[in-house]
């Protein structure tokens, strides 16, 4: 069940108290605290950003969700992980262990060394290939498949039904805290060797083609409605429902660039999703 309104307000009122009011030592009554927190988090009750219909992105950062993780990595201590020292040592916060499952979680595990760090939500029917890495703060909802190599960073959100491919980066951001954080809507198909950085937002159903890669600097040249998809000042980089988009670049028209034929990255729209597109990404299916 999700907190209401007044458990949320309560909770976050004291994240937002002990964030901004260091102590000098942290107390078990922090410790606490910060482990109902992420009680919070692992259940899928509170996330870094949640759907916002009214904004321009269609999402909106929880800035004190973002604190109370940053919060946990400040109080956490170093502390000995390893299920063998000697032949395979870990050594992190003693606050973000590894996520604890069980097979009635319904999240495949394949073998081979993933990791998924507590304080993470991953939904039922989630298909973690090794080895795969999901950070504290990531959100990754039922149905997907997140492949081998690749990463979910923190805070990132990754909608149901998706398909995060082998190598790829969905970067995330913890901060600054008011930043929105990388946002992959439903049925994303994300190809092998993407990179989604600072704040994107990729919305439903478009399809990134091997080596795209999506940040704030680089625009997106949109073929088919002959535009081009910019992030603003305040304002993150969003593809469009259903776009197909494919690493490509653009000549230099000017300088020392033009006289040597330089060409430089860009991605662009080719085509918007339809039968067809469905059909050639169709078999991911067999594989749930």
């Amino acid at each position: 069940m999700p907190l209401d309104y007044y458990e949320e307000c309560a909770l976050q009122a004291e994240i937002e108290q002990l964030f901004e009011q260091r102590p000098a030592t942290y107390s078990s009554r922090h410790q606490e605290l910060f482990d109902a927190f992420k009680a919070e988090l692992n259940e899928g009750r509170v996330r870094a950003a949640e759907p916002c219909p009214s904004g321009y992105t269609g999402w909106r950062v929880n800035t004190w969700v973002k604190k109370g993780i940053l919060l946990g990595l400040r109080m956490g201590t170093i502390v000995d992980m390893s299920i063998d020292a000697e032949r395979q040592p870990f050594f992190d916060k003693h606050t973000v262990p590894v996520k604890h499952f069980t097979a009635s979680s319904g999240v495949r595990i394949v073998p081979g060394g993933s990791s998924i760090r507590d304080g993470s939500y991953v939904g039922r029917g989630v298909i973690c290939m090794p080895p795969m890495y999901i950070n504290v703060g990531a959100w990754v909802d039922d149905g997907t498949m997140v492949d081998s190599h690749a990463l979910v960073g923190s805070c990132a959100q990754v909608g149901k039904n998706c398909h995060i491919s082998a190598a790829s980066q969905i970067g995330g951001v913890i901060e600054p805290v008011g930043a929105m954080p990388v946002i992959i809507e439903d049925e994303v198909l994300v190809g092998g060797n993407c990179g989604i950085y600072e704040g994107t937002v990729v919305k439903r159903r478009a399809v990134l083609g091997t080596g795209t890669i999506l940040n704030r600097s680089t625009p997106v040249y949109d073929l088919v409605r002959n535009t081009v998809h910019k992030a603003g000042e305040d304002e993150p980089l969003v593809i469009p429902e259903d776009a197909v988009v494919i690493a490509g670049s653009r000549a230099i028209s000017s300088g020392p660039g033009k006289d040597w034929g330089i060409s430089i990255y860009t991605p662009v729209i080719v085509k918007y999703r339809d039968s067809k597109t469905d059909a050639k990404i169709q078999l991911e299916d067999l594989l749930r």
